[in-house]
C-alpha cells in the first residue's frame, strides 16, 4: 500500500466524490489521506463515518441486539441458572451491544475485550461475533486468529458450564467452530476486496506517473534532436560568416568584387541562419502542435546544394561519389548523412582551413549507405577552437539512433576522416 507525503496527500479519484457515501470510511482515508484542521505535526484525522458505515454499523448493532434477545428466552430453560445471573447476564450482554458502536475505533481492543464477556454472558454472543468480523475486516490475519483461535479453544470448556438446551455438546462445539470460521471467513473476503481495490488504485497511479514520465522523457529526446539540429544547422551557417569575415578583416584592399561577393555570401548566411533559428524556435513554441510545418529538411539529394555553397565559401571540395538515385533513399536516413556531411565539412574549414576536402557516398539497397569525409593535413598550425568535439559526438549519436555505426580519427598522411555507414533496407 503506497504511503503519501502530508504535503501533498493524494487526492480521490474524480470518479468517486459524488459518491462517497457508497464507499467504507477507512477505505476512503486509505485512498484519500488529509490532515486534520489544526493537528499537530499534519497528523491524519480520524475518518468521518460515511451514510454507508452508519447504514452497516446500524445493522451490525442490531444484529447483536437480535441475537441477544433470541439468547436471552432461553436462559430461562438452561438449569441451574438464578434470576440474579440471568439479569446480569442480560446486562452484559446489553453493554456489549452498546460497545458494537466502537467497534470501528478500537477493533482490536473490543474483539479482546469481547472474549472474556462472551464466555460468561450468552446475550453478548452476537456483539461477539461482530466484533470478531470487524477484527477480520480492519487488522491482518495474525489479529484474528489469535483471537479466533482462543475463542475456539474456549468453546469446549464454555458448552461444558453452560450446555445448550436443543442441542448436544459435540453439535454445539461444530456448530459453534464453524460459526467463528464462516465470520472469519466474510470478514476476510471483505477485507481483500478493499485491498483489491487499493492495489488497482495504486497500479492507476504507477501507470500514470509511468506514462508522465514517459512523456517527459520523449520530449526530452525530441528537445536534445532539434538542440542537435540546431547545432549542426547553425554551426555551417556561422562557419562561413566567420571564413569571409575574416576574409575581409585581413584583406580590406581586396578587389571590389571579391568584397562584394563576401558581402553577399555574410548577409544570405546571416539570413538563412536566422530562418534556421527561428524555425527550431517555432518547434520549441508549438510543442503541442502536430503542425510540422517550415521548410522541408534537407535529404541525400541536397549534398550537391551543400558542396556548392562550401566551394563558394572558398573552400576546395570534391564530390567523389554519388548515389545513382538519390531520392531512393529513406529520407530519415538521407537526412542523417546530409547532416554529416555538413558537420564534417563545417569540422575541416574550422580545424583545417585552405586544405583539400573529398566527399564520398555511395551504396545501394539492401548494402547500406556509406559516407566519408576527408580533408588532407592542415598547412601551419591552427588556433584552438572553443567547444571542439561536441559535434563529432552527436554525429554518433545521430548515427547510432539511425541504426548505423560512425567513426572517425586521424588518417596515415596526417588529414582526418569522418566515416559512416547507414542502414538501407
Amino acid at each position: 500500500m503506497s504511503t503519501v507525503s502530508d504535503n501533498s496527500p493524494e487526492r480521490i479519484p474524480a470518479a468517486f466524490p459524488g459518491r462517497r457515501w457508497l464507499l467504507p470510511s477507512a477505505l476512503i482515508e486509505q485512498l484519500d489521506p488529509r490532515p486534520g484542521p489544526g493537528s499537530p505535526g499534519g497528523r491524519l484525522r480520524r475518518p468521518r463515518r460515511t451514510a454507508r458505515d452508519w447504514i452497516v454499523d446500524f445493522s451490525c448493532f442490531l444484529i447483536a441486539v437480535v441475537i441477544g434477545l433470541l439468547a436471552a428466552e432461553q436462559l430461562e430453560n438452561e438449569p441451574g441458572l438464578s434470576h440474579a445471573l440471568q439479569v446480569a447476564d442480560q446486562l452484559i450482554g446489553a453493554l456489549a451491544c452498546a460497545a458494537v458502536w466502537l467497534r470501528r475505533r478500537w477493533p482490536a481492543g473490543l474483539a479482546a475485550a469481547m472474549l472474556p464477556l462472551g464466555f460468561v454472558s450468552v446475550t453478548s454472543g452476537g456483539a461477539t461475533l461482530v466484533a470478531l468480523f470487524t477484527l477480520a475486516v480492519h487488522r491482518p490475519f495474525r489479529y484474528v486468529a489469535w483471537v479466533a483461535g482462543v475463542q475456539i479453544a474456549l468453546q469446549p470448556l464454555y458448552y461444558w458450564l453452560r450446555p445448550d438446551p436443543e442441542l448436544p455438546y459435540l453439535g454445539s462445539l461444530v456448530f459453534g467452530t464453524l460459526l467463528t470460521a464462516a465470520v472469519v471467513g466474510w470478514g476476510m473476503l471483505a477485507r481483500s476486496k478493499r485491498q483489491l481495490m487499493l492495489s488497482l488504485r495504486d497500479r492507476a497511479r504507477r501507470a500514470e506517473t509511468e506514462a508522465r514520465l514517459r512523456a517527459e522523457q520523449a520530449q526530452r529526446l525530441a528537445r536534445e534532436a532539434i538542440a542537435r539540429e540546431m547545432h549542426d544547422v547553425l554551426a555551417h551557417r556561422l562557419t562561413l560568416l566567420s571564413v569571409h569575415a575574416g576574409a575581409l578583416e585581413f584583406r580590406p584592399d581586396a578587389p571590389r568584387e571579391e568584397v562584394v561577393r563576401a558581402a553577399g555570401v555574410i548577409r544570405e548566411s546571416a539570413h538563412e541562419a536566422l530562418q534556421d533559428l527561428r524555425e527550431i524556435i517555432g518547434v520549441l513554441r508549438s510543442a503541442e502542435s502536430d503542425d510540422a510545418g517550415g521548410r522541408p529538411q534537407p535529404t541525400l539529394a541536397a549534398l550537391d546544394a551543400l558542396v556548392t555553397e562550401s566551394r563558394e565559401a572558398g573552400m576546395r571540395v570534391t564530390l567523389a561519389g554519388r548515389v545513382d538515385d538519390p531520392a531512393a533513399v529513406p529520407a530519415s536516413v538521407g537526412r542523417t548523412a546530409y547532416r554529416i556531411a555538413q558537420e564534417a565539412l563545417t569540422n575541416a574549414r574550422k580545424h583545417a582551413p585552405g586544405t583539400e576536402v573529398t566527399v564520398s557516398v555511395g551504396g545501394a539497397p539492401g548494402d547500406g549507405l556509406a559516407i566519408s569525409v576527408r580533408n588532407a593535413p592542415a598547412d601551419g598550425e591552427v588556433p584552438h577552437v572553443p567547444g571542439s568535439g561536441q559535434g563529432l559526438i552527436g554525429l554518433t549519436e545521430r548515427a547510432a539512433l539511425a541504426g548505423g555505426t560512425l567513426e572517425h580519427g586521424a588518417t596515415p598522411e596526417g588529414g582526418f576522416e569522418v566515416r559512416a555507414r547507414l542502414p538501407w533496407g
